[in-house]
């Protein structure tokens, strides 16, 4: 259904998306899906269902992936974090129990793999923004500054609470996701914000996630996108050999066969989810997100990769649009 957004920001909410962008700001995202993988064929598992490469991942690291279907359409962009006994998969709120419903499918009887749903009993918040290492340091997490994105280290914070502190915001801004029991979230919370740590509604981080870029279920993934398509190349592994959807993603890379790709559109007014991209007469793409920001209107689209990329004058709707580029997302080709 085509949804039109409101065409004024909340002040909060500007306050919370420049924290972000220049400071720090924190996102309760306890409502994402989280799925724990265990037992001793949880890599193989994982790495026969997914994009990404989890054989070669150890304790302690973690990468970005993504769930397709056999003819390689996306079903969700998760984060996975692997540990000594599990894999904690952070997944997106409108996935939860599908995926452990499309992931239960594919455990044959041989399998030694568990999924347990661990959502409720556990909580995830995430620190965004440059100002973010200050804030773990004085959690008393500082050790994992530094380190590769997806790397994560389970801590007794300076507050007594245990944290599994991982490298990444969610976004493509500098920052960290924090994975705690949900009993100590509500504590976590309050001292992230006795530190000065701006707080960030559901509603900003969804706008924020527009600006960035970062695709979202039964918008941008859907049975109507592959990860090329989407932009998503640091989720992919090339030569990890065989995974559900791993022919075709690899005959689309071959023969650079990807036909549309998702942008960033700077539009002069609102603009309806769903409306059709157009140059003039011609259609070239759909509007899949909309949202106000401090700075006007964007939303994110599909475009014909013929038709252009940055700078392109489109019309959205009604509304006059130009293409940008959005940092979460790449369309360059692996050299």
């Amino acid at each position: 259904m085509a949804t039109k957004s409101k065409s004024v920001i909340d002040g909060n909410d500007a306050a919370a998306i420049q924290a972000a962008l220049s400071g720090v700001a924190v996102c309760d995202r306890s409502i994402w899906g989280r799925i724990q993988v265990s037992d001793s064929d949880r890599l193989r598992f994982l790495h026969n269902q997914s994009t990404n490469d989890f054989q070669s991942l150890k304790p302690g690291q973690g990468c970005d992936t993504v769930m397709v279907t056999s003819t390689a359409r996306t079903i969700d962009l998760a984060t996975a974090y692997v540990t000594e006994d599990a894999v904690t998969l952070l997944v997106s709120l409108k996935r939860r129990q599908y995926l452990m419903e499309w992931l239960d499918k594919y455990i044959f009887f041989s399998d030694k793999v568990q999924l347990t749903d661990i959502t409720d009993e556990t909580a995830t918040l995430s620190l965004i923004g440059s100002g973010s290492d200050a804030i773990v340091e004085k959690l008393g997490a500082g050790a994992i500054i530094g380190q590769p994105y997806g790397n994560h280290l389970l801590v007794p914070l300076a507050c007594g609470i245990q944290v599994r502190v991982a490298v990444g915001s969610g976004l493509a801004l500098p920052g960290y996701t924090l994975i705690l029991p949900a009993t100590d979230r509500q504590t976590l919370w309050q001292k992230i914000l006795e530190l000065g740590v701006v707080e960030m509604s559901e509603r900003a981080w969804d706008m924020l996630r527009i600006l960035q870029g970062r695709p979202a279920p039964e918008q941008e993934l859907t049975d109507d996108y592959n990860p090329l398509e989407v932009g998503l190349w640091q989720t992919i592994s090339f030569t990890k050999g065989c995974y559900i959807g791993q022919e075709t993603i690899a005959r689309l890379n071959t023969y650079k066969g990807v036909k549309q790709y998702l942008w960033g559109i700077r539009l002069t007014a609102p603009a309806e989810v769903g409306s059709a991209i157009a140059i003039g007469e011609e259609r070239v793409g759909k509007l899949t997100s909309y949202t106000v920001t401090p700075d006007g209107h964007f939303g994110l689209g599909y475009i014909r990769s013929k038709a252009g990329g940055v700078g392109l004058k489109v019309q959205v709707g009604e509304t006059e649009g130009e293409i940008v580029e959005v940092p979460f997302v790449s369309h360059e080709y692996p050299s």
